[in-house]
């Protein structure tokens, strides 16, 4: 959001609706200042709507905060004799043309407490409904409602690949907290409700990114730890040819493995954190090399032991757990078991990891340095944080110029091996936001941070909490529910 957006939705978010309510403050015979007092004017508002005073206590709690707020704007908007569902929307969704109009056109006056048994007398005929609009106002209520619930408290997801498996597995779905590292207020206002960038069937896009607003998150119950396992804006999402707005942005859900500040490297397929071996997820796996004696293994031994074949470009290379591979280690017709770990100092120029995989700019030398990572050797890397400050050279900048560049919105040019930061020659930088390193736990079947590297903090959803349903589609009708993971909470 640059100045002249920032100072444009101030005007439209803040000064007109404020100055409207002062000015029907003022026909209600109260001093128009007590409008422009955060908490204070909905207590004025109660006492000139006739709700109870105690409501006050609802507007401080985070989203039923939102709804009750919309409940007393239509209220008060009825002391002014804006009867019509119309004025009332009109009032709701465009509070910065309509406040200030009611506000100085001489014919709106105050007219009592909207609640009060005098005020629905005298204005019954107004205030009765059609069978349509009860309809129609029930229908707009659950929508806000809705909306309200998956913005600020729980919002439900499904696992659509096998990159989280076998700790999550394709069809499980799932139920993710906002709560949890506190909501994400909306960045992409306007948008069509329960869409969340697409519309279906006509394909088209479920918002208008015409208005942006900053990134602000409500207070939560704990920070992201290392272990959790996260929803998230699929960053990439940023570039060509989508240019989705942050919160538009695919979800992804992945295994947190690093957090701000910490220094991660990946040795031999397991994770480093700060020099020590992280713990490994329950349902981690990888992929294994194996030689049979020239006996198939019973594809119902495969089942049981929940071994896949992901790759069909490689339909003789399994993946599974650890435990797995001891049991399947275990028969007969095994000749050798090994995991499938490419080696470290070789970097694999078929499939580049980050920071080769989507570089913004060509590199300060003549060519690329040579990381030499892969999947399963990467590393060891920082993990920016709020207020740490990097030196930008040849080795440094192709890891962090996405975040300077695209995640905190500066113009980056490079001319020889000169670094320009919104046109101002530098060789270090400090950060605005902190980051984070996500993981899938099939460990050679995700594309993750190895590839597209850090997930910024205005990019975190949620946490996911529990599957409340899970569907095989490869099993028959009657078997498809996974019935042993209903309800069953996420390691």
């Amino acid at each position: 959001m640059n100045i002249v957006e920032f100072f444009l939705a101030i005007i439209l978010l803040i000064v007109l609706p404020y100055i409207g309510l002062w000015k029907l403050f003022e026909k209600a015979n109260v001093p128009g200042w007590k409008a422009i007092i955060p908490v204070y004017n909905y207590f004025i508002i109660l006492k000139l709507t006739g709700r109870p005073l105690w409501w006050i206590v609802l507007i401080l709690i985070p989203g039923v905060g939102l709804l009750i707020a919309i409940g007393l704007t239509i209220d008060f908007i009825k002391s002014f004799g804006k009867f019509t569902m119309r004025q009332q929307a009109a009032g709701i969704l465009l509070p910065f043309i309509y406040l200030p109009k009611w506000g100085f056109e001489h014919e709106t006056t105050y007219l009592g407490q909207s609640l009060s048994p005098d005020f629905k007398d005298k204005y019954q005929i107004f205030i009765k409904k059609s069978v349509g609009r009860e309809w129609a106002e029930a229908i707009v209520f659950a929508v806000v409602a809705a909306t309200l619930i998956r913005t600020f408290f729980i919002e439900a997801y499904v696992i659509p690949t096998p990159s989280m498996e076998r700790s999550l597995l394709v069809g499980d779905f799932l139920f993710v907290s906002k709560v949890n590292y506190g909501p994400r207020t909306p960045m992409t206002p306007i948008a069509f409700p329960f869409a969340h960038h697409t519309m279906p069937l006509i394909n088209t896009k479920a918002y208008w990114d015409g208005i942006k607003l900053p990134y602000y998150r409500l207070p939560g119950l704990s920070d992201i730890k290392k272990g959790d396992v996260v929803v998230f804006n699929y960053p990439m999402d940023a570039d060509s040819p989508l240019y989705r707005p942050v919160d538009k942005r695919e979800n992804y859900i992945k295994r947190c493995q690093g957090t701000p500040g910490d220094t991660l490297s990946v040795a031999d397929a397991q994770v480093y954190v700060n020099k020590k071996a992280a713990p490994n997820p329950p349902g981690e796996q990888i992929e294994y090399n194996y030689i049979t004696s020239g006996v198939d293994m019973n594809p119902e031994v495969l089942k049981d032991l929940n071994i896949s074949f992901y790759d069909p470009g490689r339909p003789s290379i399994p993946t599974m757990t650890k435990e797995s591979a001891k049991v399947l280690k275990g028969y007969s017709n095994i000749k050798s078991l090994s995991e499938l770990i490419q080696p470290k100092g070789i970097s694999d120029t078929l499939n580049p990891v980050f920071p080769l995989k989507y570089p913004i700019h060509v590199n300060l030398g003549k060519k690329l340095p040579a990381y030499n990572w892969n999947v399963d050797n990467f590393g060891p890397i920082i993990i920016p944080k709020i207020g740490w400050t990097v030196k930008l050279d040849s080795m440094t900048f192709p890891i962090y110029e996405r975040c300077i560049e695209v995640y905190e919105n500066n113009k980056v040019k490079v001319v020889g091996k000169d670094i320009y930061i919104n046109g101002v020659k530098s060789d270090t930088y400090t950060f605005k936001l902190n980051y984070y390193w996500m993981m899938g736990d099939n460990r050679h079947d995700s594309e993750d941070s190895r590839y597209w590297g850090f997930v910024p903090e205005d990019h975190i959803v949620g946490k996911a909490l529990f599957i409340w349903m899970s569907f095989d589609e490869n099993e028959s009708f009657i078997n498809k529910i996974r019935w042993s993971r209903l309800f069953r909470g996420i390691k």
